[in-house]
This record gives C-alpha cells, structure tokens and sequence, in this order.
C-alpha cells in the first residue's frame, strides 16, 4: 500500500492520547479537576510572563503544552511487555531509557515509551512509563506461583488490537479508518477493571508481600495508574490543590525549586480507595484497593551526563542527611535540606551553558551580524559568538523520568511507610530480552538535538 494512504502514527498518537484523557476523566473525576487546575496556573504563568511564552514558542513547546501528558502502567510478564512494545510502534513510540526502581524499594524495572525526534515531540509529547513486576521478588515460593499461574491466565489485549498491530507490522501503517478502530481497541488494556481475578485471600497474601504485586497480579488488566498533565509552576499547583479538593502529597518529587528549573519536578493526590469484586465460593465478595491517582508535573532543563552526575550525587547527598523516606512530618525539613545542598549546582543560564551541566538549542541572530563584521566568525569560540550576540540559546526540554522520583510517586501511593531499602539490584540485560530490543540513550537523544540546531545555526551563519 502507497504510504501516502497511512495515517500519521503522531496522529495517531495524539487520538489516543484524548481518547486515553477522556477515559481517565470519566473513571477518576478528580482527575478532570486537576486538568482544570493545571489549565489555570499555566494560563495566569503566561500572562505574567512573556518572555517565558517566547522561550516556549522558540522551543514549539507552547502549541504542545495544553496536550501534553503522561500516562503510568505496570505488567506481569515478559511477553505482556513486548506486545506493549509493539503496540505504542504503532503510534511511533519507542522505548527510550531504562530505569531500576528495585533501590528504592519499588519491585519494578521500567522504560518510558515515547516520540524519539523533536518535531513528532512537538506534535504530540505523550509518554507511558511503563513498568516490569519482578516476580523473583516474591519470596513464598507458593506464592509465587500462584502469581505466575493469574498472570499467566489473562491476555490483556484485545484479538482486535493484536490484529492491528500485525496488520501494521505487515503493511508498515495503518489507514485513518484502521487507526480510529485501533485507538479504540488498545484503550481496553488500559481501562479499569473492577473486578479481580483472585480470591481476596490470595490478593491480600500479594499485599502484604508487596502492595504494588497485588496491584499487577490481581486483575483482568493492567490499568492505567495515573496521568500527568504539564504545569509551568508546580509549587503554585501545590498550594492549590487543597482549595480545588485535592489533597496533594507531601513532598514535591525532584529538584528544589530554581530560577532555572532542571530535570522534572512532580507532585499527586494520594491514590483513591475503590471497592472491588473478589471472586468466592460462593459468588463474590466485596473489598477495596487502592491504585489510581492523579499526578502533575513541571519540566525543565536537559542535563548533559556531568549535569546529571552533580544532581544524582546532591540528591543522594539530601537523603542521607534527612535519613528517611521524606513524607508528611519531615516535609519542610527536606525542602530546607534539598535548597540548601543544591546552592552547589548552578542557577543561571550562561553558569549552566558554560560549564556544560544542560543540553541546549542554539539560535543564529543575524541581526548582530553587522556588530561583529570585521571579526572572522569562524575563528570566534561558541562562547565568543553567544557574548557577541550573534548566538542565543535556551535549554533543551527534559522529556524523560527519574527513577528516584518516580519511586518517591508510587510509594506515596503505598504508604509513606514504603521500605527505601532497596529490594535487589536489577538487570537492564533481562528487561530489554524482556522488552525484545534495546533502549533508546536519552543523552545521545538530546545530544542530537543540541549538535543539529548547533549546525543550523552555523549554516545560517554562514560559518561551516
């Protein structure tokens, strides 16, 4: 079939992504307030601030950002994982980075499933994180297995669903009728199961090993988690939250507060407590988990892998002064202890550009040519050049997770008490034998992006 017939898998990327909203929305109304929240800071962070609004049209981030949301889910098996794989190919994710929850006490290996170029981001920038369950971690024997015997017994994909992703796989795309037909059969492995799959006794024995196994082994699916729109100012959502009904956690996930924001900051509402069916003897019986939430985010800057080195060692360098799991009664103490450790990483622009802590995006400013004329520009330093104003740049946008903090989220949801001792160290190896193909490198993913606008720049510029 001629290309030209196929849907654009970014399109088709962005109908799931609504489609996926609206679902969350109806199964978890407070969901629904938190996009209303997000809409109204970001709206009053614009209007206050216009040379933020230009930086973000500069970045074609601010077309983007009314959409822009992540999604959470956790699977049981191997082969559940590699059909994920398959069907985010579908609507042109790929799985980018790897992330090892199991320090932090999160039985968990994971990737984040994603558009991998700049412009399919700025059409579309939903990602899924997507989880592992590391069954090993069970250590009931017995228990186990039973665990591996539900997993085992459930296809958490549509037939539909698995034909379209065959269909694509064959044809190497989708017509816009076939996508429509898609998006809607790849939502039911998404959607909200409120009935489980064990007896309440076997559910509780998974509980009491690890609430997030109960959570994965227990239903038909596995069901989103959370979805995570994009605020411009978290703290402000922060504060918010209690006045819009929304009771927030305790302690903002990531990075202090910073005039240059780095990495990604996020906050949730604790996870619901949901009545569920637990089949019996007789019939059924009724109990309760907890399991969905809803999440907000702010993203900022792009840490080259020095950047990250200093934000790994200052973050861990915070914890072990604070010495527990940050939670409700230490909450200011921690805030106090990240401001201050992280004076040591530098907070303005040119500090960060200089010593090569953040990727960024370059721009040529033709206009100040006329300023430098008598100087040969292809002698001039980077460095040299952007002190002349000839080039400008902004920081590359983080598009990706941190595990600390996605471990932080999810164990907020566990209970606040959630071991942060570690569980076993886990193996990128098997995950991507799980996954059935490697990870893509987020570093060189944004290295691209810098070296490609650098280049750009330098045509414009003249300068080869």
């Amino acid at each position: 079939m001629n290309i030209s017939n196929f849907c654009d898998k970014n399109e088709i990327r962005a109908r799931f992504s609504v489609a996926m909203s609206r679902m969350y929305q109806n199964e978890v109304p407070q969901y629904g307030s938190l996009l209303e929240l997000v809409a109204e800071i970001n709206s009053s962070v614009l209007a206050d601030d216009t040379e933020l609004e230009m930086k973000l049209i500069q970045g074609g981030e601010l077309g983007r950002l009314a959409m822009e949301r992540h999604g959470a889910i956790r699977v049981g098996t191997p082969q559940e994982l590699s059909t994920l794989r398959r069907l985010f190919a579908v609507m042109g994710m790929e799985p980018v980075s790897y992330y090892d929850l199991a320090p932090a006490g999160v039985p968990v290996h994971a990737t984040a499933f994603r558009a991998a170029d700049e412009q399919s981001l700025n059409k579309c920038p939903f990602r899924v994180f997507t989880s592992l369950l590391r069954l090993e971690l069970i250590d009931d024997a017995s228990l186990r297995a039973t665990a591996q015997k539900a997993l085992q017994a459930r296809n958490i994909f549509t037939p539909r669903a698995l034909a379209f992703i065959e269909l694509h796989e064959a044809k190497g795309g989708l017509t816009e009728e076939e996508a429509n037909e898609f998006v809607a059969e790849a939502l039911e492995t998404f959607r909200w199961h409120s009935m489980a799959t064990v007896s309440i006794e076997t559910f509780n024995e998974l509980q009491n090993q690890h609430r997030l196994i109960a959570d994965v082994v227990a239903f038909k699916g596995p069901h989103i988690n959370h979805l995570t729109p994009r605020v411009l100012n978290i703290d402000a959502a922060q504060e918010a939250m209690p006045r819009w009904g929304i009771v927030p956690k305790a302690v903002i996930e990531g990075p202090p507060k910073r005039n240059v924001d780095i990495l990604l900051r996020q906050t949730s509402f604790r996870a619901l407590n949901e009545h569920i069916a637990f089949p019996n003897d007789a019939g059924e019986v009724i109990g309760s988990h907890s399991a969905r939430f809803g999440e907000i985010e702010q993203r900022g800057a792009a840490l080259t892998e020095k950047g990250r080195a200093l934000y790994d060692r200052l973050l861990a360098t915070a914890k072990a002064e604070l010495g527990v799991v940050p939670n409700e009664q230490n909450a200011k103490q921690y805030s106090e202890i990240l401001r201050r450790v992280f004076t040591d990483f530098p907070d303005d622009i040119q500090s960060l550009h200089d010593n090569e802590l953040v990727f960024f995006r370059y721009h040529p400013v033709p206009s100040k040519l006329a300023d430098v004329k008598g100087e040969n520009l292809k002698s001039c330093s980077l460095q040299e050049l952007a002190a002349a104003g000839v080039v400008s740049y902004s920081p590359v946008v983080y598009e990706d997770f941190l595990p600390v903090s996605a471990a932080g989220i999810f164990q907020s949801n566990l209970g606040d008490d959630a071991s942060n001792d570690g569980l076993a160290s886990s193996s990128q190896i098997a995950f991507e034998e799980a996954l059935g193909r490697t990870v893509l490198d987020e570093f060189a993913l944004y290295k691209a992006v810098q070296n490609d606008s650098l280049a750009a720049t330098y045509q414009v510029l003249g300068i080869d």
